[in-house]
């Protein structure tokens, strides 16, 4: 019993570190692994202890993030299905937890290899349903998948961006997909 409360007391205590790194960061990417610990309530040694270093740390936060955003992508159930409702499911979900994320998913490239690997899955679950989106007629037969993740992940990174605070995930996404299905010219 004592091993499993330590063991909750821990990760509550990594998560209070990440989350206490995450708004520090944010504000001041220059913030000290001193700074981090009194911002999370806890001792300096603690953080020391749980994360060697600073990139450590930050590395520790990209997996974290990145393993959040594979989720709730698999949860949207990429491969089975219809396209459009995966990506609106996954849309939504990315749009609650990317706010949260916001230094440190900020960077094109995470910066731990563990990170960059659970980023690539991700990436081809994407580039999946807008093949199959392709396949099914929803965009264009002749459109280049890549370039189309490209634009998905830029009204992406734009609309979590630029979201006010207490806006609608789903509304958010509907907006997203339709300007990415239809683009903004009349129909």
């Amino acid at each position: 019993m004592t091993d499993r409360r330590l063991r909750a007391d821990a990760e509550r205590s990594i998560r209070s570190i990440m989350e206490a790194a995450e708004r520090l960061l944010g504000a001041n990417p220059a913030a000290t692994m001193e700074q981090i610990a009194e911002a999370a309530g806890v001792a300096r040694a603690t953080v020391h202890r749980r994360f060697a270093s600073r990139e450590a740390l930050i590395e520790s936060m990209e997996l974290a993030a990145w393993r959040e955003l594979d989720a709730v992508v698999e949860a949207a159930r990429p491969r089975t299905a219809p396209p459009l409702v995966a990506l609106h499911q996954a849309t939504a979900a990315i749009l609650r937890i990317k706010p949260g994320w916001r230094f440190t998913l900020a960077g094109p490239v995470p910066l731990g290899a563990d990170a960059r690997a659970v980023q690539e899955g991700v990436m081809a679950k994407c580039d999946e349903v807008f093949t199959r989106a392709r396949e099914a007629g929803l965009i264009r037969p002749d459109a280049d998948v890549a370039w189309v993740r490209q634009a998905y992940l830029a009204l992406l990174a734009e609309s979590a961006h630029s979201a006010r605070e207490g806006a609608d995930p789903d509304a958010l996404a509907a907006r997203l997909l339709d300007t990415l299905m239809h683009g903004v010219a009349p129909r």
